[in-house]
């Protein structure tokens, strides 16, 4: 059957070539990379739409309310009247809860869709427990959580899909090459037909300004996204990268950007899905129709 793997990319926007933009400067950055004024070629078929984050609230988009946008196909800032930064608030909550893509999906009876990003005892253990646009929307539709033995089963990755960080923190996991990652992620809509993956290192990398981190996590990441693309099946496979706003691809200041950011199409209906893609909230219904169909 057809199915949707979404790529989430936190804080990745369209910058210049300049040198405070690290996927300018990173060998190896393509199919993140993508600069003002340049058409950019994604590779392997995919198209590239410059996709608008601000959605039309003044001021710099934030993560709380561009997930929920993404996640929802609302416009969770004009909701709000303002973009929200961080965990979302109940006013989010409450828009999460009702049409998130996972619970859109299930009550369609197109399955219950996966959260492919592995979540640690520690977080469950947590007070208070702060929730992301995701996990609301997750926890919302009725859909479990991937743990520890999950990964371990190769069900799942960790937001770090390398999972180094896990290691340092004293997991017993295997180190995973972003090839390992790509095989699992594109493997799992063998058994779901929507799974999505989360990634906010490059947010976090963006805040902090860090250059030598940022040319040196991009280029593995890029891999990690482009062994994706190739392992998927892009007969029946659309494969979408988008983000929330803009961050790392200036580190020139320490807050999010006003830049486009760039949805990128793969595999199946791309050049079609690609025409019906002008700012966050196009996404979330670009993926019931192509599961819908």
């Amino acid at each position: 059957m057809n199915s949707v793997i979404l790529f989430f990319v936190d804080g990745l926007g369209i910058g210049k070539r300049d040198p405070g933009n690290p996927l300018h400067l990173s060998k190896g950055a393509e199919p993140l990379a993508y600069f003002e004024g340049e058409e950019g070629d994604p590779g392997q078929g995919g198209v590239m739409v410059p996709t608008d984050a601000t959605l039309g609230v003044e001021g710099r988009p934030q993560s709380a309310s561009g997930q929920t946008t993404i996640l929802t196909g609302m416009n969770a800032p004009k909701h709000l009247g303002r973009h929200k930064q961080g965990f979302p608030n109940e006013a989010l909550r409450v828009l999460l809860r009702k049409a998130s893509i996972f619970k859109q999906l299930r009550e369609a009876d197109l399955g219950p869709g996966l959260f492919a990003n592995t979540y640690t005892p520690q977080y469950f253990e947590s007070v208070p427990r702060w929730k992301s646009a995701t996990t609301v929307a997750v926890e919302s539709a009725g859909i479990g959580f991937n743990k520890i033995p999950d990964l371990l089963g190769r069900r799942s990755i960790y937001h770090d899909f390398t999972n180094r960080s896990l290691i340092e923190k004293g997991f017993d996991v295997p180190e995973f090459t972003s090839g390992d990652a790509a095989e699992i992620l594109a493997r799992l809509t063998e058994s779901h037909r929507f799974v999505l993956y989360e990634h906010f290192i490059t947010d976090k990398i963006g805040h902090d300004r860090d250059m030598e981190r940022a040319v040196r996590h991009i280029p593995e990441l890029a891999e990690f996204l482009r062994r994706t693309v190739e392992n998927a099946d892009l007969e029946r496979t659309t494969v979408i990268l988008t983000s929330d706003h803009g961050n790392i691809e200036n580190l020139s200041v320490r807050n999010h950007t006003l830049n486009r950011v760039p949805t990128v199409i793969w595999g199946r209906r791309a050049a079609e899905s690609s025409k019906r893609v002008r700012d966050l909230t196009d996404i979330s219904p670009l993926i019931f129709d192509l599961l819908n169909e």
